[in-house]
Order: structure tokens, then sequence, then C-alpha cells
């Protein structure tokens, strides 16, 4: 989908987002913070398998009834507009079109929906089909983090019968996840980094968003490319 198109039509509801209007300027204008662990962009290792990591305690209990772009729901935080692309390893890594794509992520104070406290809402979880080009976009906040574990965002890529295809998380670069935590609103430091996270410990490299570009007035961007 168009990006312009995606954000236009993405608008309704996104109130509690803070920034909202100047994280949409955001996302059209050259990227003021790039990964510095990949800073240009691309892939490293061409046509890699993305690392598989384990779907974690908190997977989408119902994610056919979640199939929605905008997935913040009434948690409140940093914006974060973020593009997955799909491809497929058989075929040179071409983009796969026509896949699910899920993700699911804590809230800014470290929460689940569909769990603990939280079993009657869904925030911060959502499904979406990958276009021609392989894309899948959601419009979010930035995760915050809980005990154990570095900041990190849970997706799963199905084939349109919904067989899983690979289950992986997205890490973020430690200077960008300092900027957000060190901000309003949320919990300062994590207690774990990602060199110390057990999950990210022997695949960073892959887990790693391709870029997070932005700031915390104006709002994030996420791009990561997972090849399957």
């Amino acid at each position: 989908m168009d990006r312009k198109k995606f954000i236009r039509n993405s608008l309704a509801g996104l109130s509690a987002i803070v920034a909202l209007p100047a994280a949409i300027t955001a996302c059209s204008r050259e990227a003021d913070t790039i990964n510095p662990e990949n800073p240009t962009g691309t892939d490293t290792d061409a046509c890699a398998l993305s690392p598989r990591e384990t779907e974690g305690p908190y997977p989408i209990k119902t994610p056919a009834q979640l199939v929605r772009e905008n997935i913040v729901a009434d948690r409140t935080g940093v914006a974060l507009l973020m593009t997955i692309t799909v491809q497929d390893q058989s075929n040179a890594c071409a983009p796969l079109a026509g896949v699910l794509v899920d993700v699911w992520h804590c809230d800014k104070d470290g929460n689940y929906s569909q769990y603990s406290g939280y079993t009657n809402v869904s925030f911060l979880r959502g499904r979406q089909t990958t276009d021609t080009n392989g894309q899948a976009s959601f419009i979010s906040i930035f995760p915050g983090w809980y005990r154990g574990r570095a900041p990190h965002i849970h997706v799963e890529v199905l084939d349109a019968d919904e067989r899983s295809l690979m289950v992986s998380q997205i890490a973020f670069p430690v200077d960008v996840y300092t900027e957000v935590y060190s901000s309003e609103g949320y919990n300062g430091a994590p207690d774990t980094s990602n060199t110390q996270d057990g999950i990210f410990s022997d695949s960073l490299d892959g887990n790693m968003a391709d870029a997070v570009t932005g700031n915390v007035t104006d709002g994030y961007t996420l791009t990561k490319t997972l090849v399957v």
C-alpha cells in the first residue's frame, strides 16, 4: 500500500498517540536516526534466513479477528510506524506477497493485552497481508520493557492458509530506546540490554531492525526485512 494512503486511511482513533501529526510529517522526510549497527539499512548477509525465535508467553489468541493497520487501541506512548518486508529465500529473496504478518508487543509499562489483567482487550496486536512488494505496515507506539527482556516486537509470518512460516522478534538500537525511555511516560532504562538478552544473545544482528528513524517528539518509523 502507498505509504501516504496508508497513513491517511489509518488516522481514525489515533488521538492517544503522543505527537501523531508530527510523526506523520516525519514519515515523509529524510530519516535522521539510523541504526548504527547497520547504517546502510541493507542486508549484509544476502538472502540469509531470519532468526527463528520463541513466540513467548503472550502470543495472539485471536489473530483472525485483529486484521487492522492501527493497533494502538487506548494505549499511549511515542508514535511508531513499522513496515515489515517479507522475502522468500527459495525464490532468490523475491518479495513474498499475500502472506499474513502478525505483530504483538507490550505497552509502555510492559503489559500485554489478552493476558493477566488485560484479558478482555487486544491492544498492540494486529494482522496484515503483504502487498505486491511483500510489505505490511502497522501504526503503533514504541514498546516499553519488562524484567529480563530487552525491548522487542514479536512477529509471525503465515501463509494464506494460516500455516506458520516463521516466528521471530525484532530488536531496537540502544541509542534509540535509550532516548525513548528517557522521555515522559516510560520507565527509564531497561534492566536487560540487547547483548544480555537470552533471545538475542546468539542472533542480535539478524534480529536488529534494519533502520529506526525519527525522534521522541515526531515519532519513529521502523523497517525490518524478514526472510522466510
